[in-house]
C-alpha cells in the first residue's frame, strides 16, 4: 500500500479506528517535534492508496492521539502545552476542537480511552501525573502523582475497568486502580527510562514494556520478580510496544534504530521480522483490530504506513 506524506509535519503517533476498519489517526509535529505547530490527520485506507480525510492544526506539537470508545467521530490528542484536544470530525475544522481539556503542567505524552466503560479517558505528561477525565467534566477526576519523572504511557487493562498501567522515566511500571490514588503494584522494570507498555489482550496479567535500554520485557504482574521474558534485537531505544488484538504471544515495536519489528514471546527464537522503511525515528505504531496482521506506522521521515505483516511496506 502506498505511503501517505505528512508533507512537513512529523509524525508521533498511528491509531486504527475502533469502529471503522478503513480508518486511522496520525498526531504530527513540526521541526521534528522540538518546537512549532502541530496536525492531527485522519486518515482513509482505499483501494487509491491512503487517502486524507480531513486535518486539524494546533499551536503546538502533537504527540499522541486516541479514538473514543463511545463515538466513532470524537478523537483525543494530546498536545505539547499540555492540553488534551477533543476534535469532532464530522463537524468542519472551524468548528473545532470541541473541548480543551487543560491541567497539566507540562507536554502531555500519552492518551487512553478506557475500552471497558467507554466513558473515561487517561492521559500522561511530563509533568510526573496521570489523569483520570471524563467528557461529562471539564476538569480532570482524580490525578495519580506518585511517578517522580517523566510519565511516557498510561493504558488501561483492556478486561479490568478500573485498573490502569503507567511507564515512567523513573524506572518504573505501576499499576493503579482508579478508586485509589495510591499505586496497587510498582516493578523496577528496566535499567534505563521505560517509554512504553501495554497489555496483553487475551491475558489481564501481562504487561510489556519497553525502554531506552534497548530491551522489551514482558511481565506477570501476579509475580513480577523477574520478567517472564526478555526481548532483545533493537540496537537502540525502544519506543513504543503493542500486543496484538488478535494473538496472545505476538508483539509490535518501534525503536530509535528506525525499525519496526514483530516478535513471538512464546520462541525461542522470537524476531520474526525486522522492518527498516522509515528513515528517521518511527515514533507511531500500531495494529488494526478489525484485520489480523495489518499494521501501521508513522515517523519522523513525515511518513505514515500501513501494510501486512511479512511484506514490505514501501512495496
Amino acid at each position: 500500500m502506498p505511503v501517505f506524506k505528512t508533507d512537513g509535519f512529523q509524525g508521533t503517533s498511528v491509531k486504527f479506528s475502533p469502529f471503522i476498519e478503513s480508518r486511522l489517526a496520525v498526531s504530527t509535529g513540526q521541526n521534528f517535534t522540538f518546537v512549532g505547530n502541530g496536525r492531527q490527520y485522519v486518515l482513509e485506507l482505499s483501494p487509491r492508496g491512503i487517502l486524507q480525510r480531513c486535518f486539524f492544526d494546533t499551536n503546538d506539537v502533537l504527540f499522541d492521539c486516541c479514538w473514543a470508545e463511545c463515538n466513532e467521530n470524537l478523537l483525543l490528542s494530546a498536545c505539547a502545552n499540555g492540553s488534551l484536544k477533543m476534535w469532532d470530525i464530522a463537524r468542519p475544522p472551524a468548528a473545532n476542537p470541541i473541548s480543551s481539556f487543560e491541567e497539566h503542567a507540562c507536554e502531555a505524552q500519552f492518551v487512553d480511552w478506557n475500552p471497558v466503560r467507554k466513558d473515561s479517558f487517561l492521559s500522561a505528561s511530563w509533568d510526573c501525573s496521570v489523569k483520570l477525565w471524563s467528557m461529562e467534566r471539564p476538569g480532570s477526576i482524580r490525578t495519580f502523582i506518585e511517578h517522580t519523572a517523566y510519565v511516557w504511557t498510561s493504558t488501561w487493562n483492556p478486561q479490568h475497568a478500573d485498573v490502569f498501567a503507567s511507564s515512567s522515566s523513573d524506572l518504573t511500571v505501576r499499576c493503579w486502580d482508579v478508586r485509589d490514588p495510591n499505586s496497587i503494584l510498582v516493578i523496577p522494570a528496566h535499567k534505563h527510562e521505560i517509554v512504553g507498555c501495554d497489555w496483553n489482550k487475551y491475558n489481564n496479567s501481562l504487561l510489556v514494556t519497553g525502554s531506552i535500554d534497548q530491551t522489551i520485557c514482558i511481565w506477570d504482574v501476579r509475580n513480577h520478580a523477574v520478567p517472564v521474558t526478555v526481548l532483545q534485537g533493537h540496537s537502540k531505544g525502544v519506543r513504543r510496544v503493542k500486543f496484538s488484538p488478535f494473538h496472545e504471544n505476538i508483539i509490535g515495536s518501534c525503536a530509535y534504530d528506525m525499525t519496526v519489528c514483530m516478535w513471538d514471546f512464546s520462541i525461542s527464537d522470537a524476531l520474526l521480522a525486522r522492518y527498516d522503511h522509515h528513515t528517521e525515528f518511527p515514533f507511531g505504531f500500531d495494529m488494526s483490530i478489525h484485520e489480523d496482521n495489518l499494521l501501521a506506522s508513522a515517523g519522523l521521515d513525515d511518513c505514515v504506513y500501513v501494510w501486512p505483516h511479512g511484506f514490505d511496506p514501501r512495496a
